[in-house]
This record gives structure tokens, sequence and C-alpha cells, in this order.
């Protein structure tokens, strides 16, 4: 127990700057586009659960595993590195390399785009973009990547906590499919990817409509299957149109070129909140009560003898 929580500790100690740093200026695990890379974050992830699975054998080792001996047994922890684990971090690293020669060369020759993200407003990425594709949209085999990934490192980590004496865990052989298998679909799929116009960011301003993105090769722009007479800026690339007077947000925005179809872009124009009005200051009406004369202040009746009517009554 007392092995498995010094385990847990420098796993802590190695992820946790690791995450940090990632976290705050995540440009080592970032493509060529400036988004999250799928590749690149897995590989990094296998690297630091190996570095950590090393170190905490050679810790136990040279503690509780009673020194060099521990190391030159026949069976001993590190028996199955060269079957098991350096097979299971080479599918991720072999991918990573592979994936970013394709994009490179694709990107290259014009037959896909990749536009930069749309900035965010604490200049962080969304770990979203680990399942997404350039449009923001899930991506099945990023995410069969990602998901399977997550569970064999969950299998490892855990196997090994269970029995930190043993060593690097006795998993079967067959266990680096789950991680080469997925790479090869996804490298195939950075190699199946059409070149379709790909829609970062929408944004109107006195009637004009801007569309940013990549791809608008000879561009047919619609708003809500209205067709629009486009041109693309000569310097960022952004699509401009005159927006019609019948259009009111939210709308859907579509770019087809050369025949491909980019994924709807839903414009909903974000709604300012509410300020309170500034109270204005304003004269107080003091209502003036009439002044009542008081009795002593009445004038007094007239003396009458004793000998004078009454007066009548009215």
């Amino acid at each position: 127990m007392a092995s498995a929580l010094c385990a847990l500790a420098l796993l802590a100690a190695l992820a946790g700057p690791v995450a940090l740093r990632l976290y705050r200026s995540p440009g080592t695990v970032t493509g060529r586009d400036g988004r999250l890379s799928t590749s690149t974050t897995l590989a990094l992830a296998w690297t630091v659960i190996l570095v950590w699975l090393l170190l905490a054998i050679l810790a136990y080792g040279l503690t509780a595993g009673g020194g060099i001996g521990y190391f030159q047994r026949p069976d001993g922890p590190l028996s199955t590195l060269t079957t098991v684990y350096l097979p299971l971090l080479g599918g991720p690293y072999a991918a990573l390399i592979a994936a970013k020669t394709v994009v490179g060369k694709r990107v290259e020759s014009g037959t896909l785009a990749k536009p930069a993200p749309r900035p965010t407003a604490t200049g962080r990425r969304p770990l979203r973009e680990l399942i997404a594709n350039d449009s923001g949209r899930t991506d099945l085999v990023d995410l069969q990547y990602v998901a399977l990934s997550a569970v064999t490192m969950l299998y490892v980590v855990l196997f090994f906590l269970c029995d930190v004496g043993a060593g690097l865990p006795r998993l079967p052989a067959e266990i680096w499919a789950l991680t080469g298998a997925p790479a090869g679909a996804y490298l195939l799929n950075k190699l199946a990817t059409r070149a379709n116009p790909v829609i970062t960011g929408v944004h109107v301003a006195d009637g004009l409509l801007t569309v940013a993105g990549g791809g608008f090769a000879e561009p047919r722009l619609t708003v809500d299957d209205t067709a629009l007479a486009a041109a693309p800026d000569p310097v960022t690339g952004d699509l401009t149109a005159l927006l019609p007077a019948a259009a009111r947000p939210p709308f859907t925005v579509v770019v087809t070129s050369r025949g491909l179809r980019s994924d709807p872009y839903h414009y909903a124009p974000a709604t300012a909140p509410a300020t309170a009005a500034a109270p204005t200051a304003t004269t107080a009406t003091v209502p003036i009560a009439p002044i009542v004369p008081a009795a002593s202040d009445a004038p007094a009746a007239p003396d009458r003898g004793p000998d004078a009517p009454a007066p009548r009554p009215a």
C-alpha cells in the first residue's frame, strides 16, 4: 500500500507540472494551424506514463526491492519493456510523425485547408479540439483514438499500482492493438480527408458579412440557402458579401468550393448584457401644505349689545 501511494505521489509530481505548463502555454501540443494536435498530445501522454513507470520501478528497486539484484532477475521488472511497452509507445509516435508529414505535404500542395482557429478569450485552446475536426465538429476517428488510448493508459496505471514490486504490469502482448489500430485509422483519416472549405468565424458589421476560414477557391456563399455574391480578400483570404436586408440573425452560412461543401456555420450574435441606466439627478418637489390660521389668529366677532337681534341663518 505504501509503495502504491509513493508511486501516485511520483505521478502527481511528474504529470502535474507538465499539465500546468500545457494549460498555460499549449504550444508544445498544437499543430501547424494552432489547434491542439491529437497525435502529439497522446504521444506526450504515453511518454509521461512510461517515464513514471521507469522512475517508480527504479525507486522501488533501490529501496524496498533490495538493490541491483532486483533488476537482474530472469523475470525482472523490465522484462516486458521490449515486447509490450515499446510497441505500445511506438504506435502513437508513428502516427504523430506520419500525420505531420501527410498534413504538411497536403497543405503545401493545396489539397488540404488548415486555416487558423478563432482566438479564445483566455488564449488557451479547448480540450474539445482533440476529438474535433477543423470546423469544430466531433470527428469519430479522433474520438475513438483518444478514447481507446485513454482506456489503455488507465489499464497500465491501475495494474501497476496493484503490484508496484512486480515491475511493469504483465499485460497481454496484443494490447498494443488498442493504440496501434486506432493510430493507423487516424493516419488513414488524414490521408482520406478531402480539401473541404473550412469556416472558422463569421462577422457582420454595417450590413457587410465577413466569413473567415480557408479553402475558399472559386467559392459559392449561401446564407440560409440564399446565394450571395462573395469576393475573397486578397490579403486574409476571408470572404466578404453584402448581407440582404431580409437576412436577420441567427442564420446559417455555408461555403461551397469546387463542389465540396463546408460544415454549416450557425451565426448568432452575442447579445450584450443589459446595463442598468444611470440614475439621473432629479429635484424633489415637496408639496406645501396650506396654512390654516390658528384659533387665536381668527378675527374676533363684533360685539353686539343685549338688544341686538340674533343673526339670521343663511
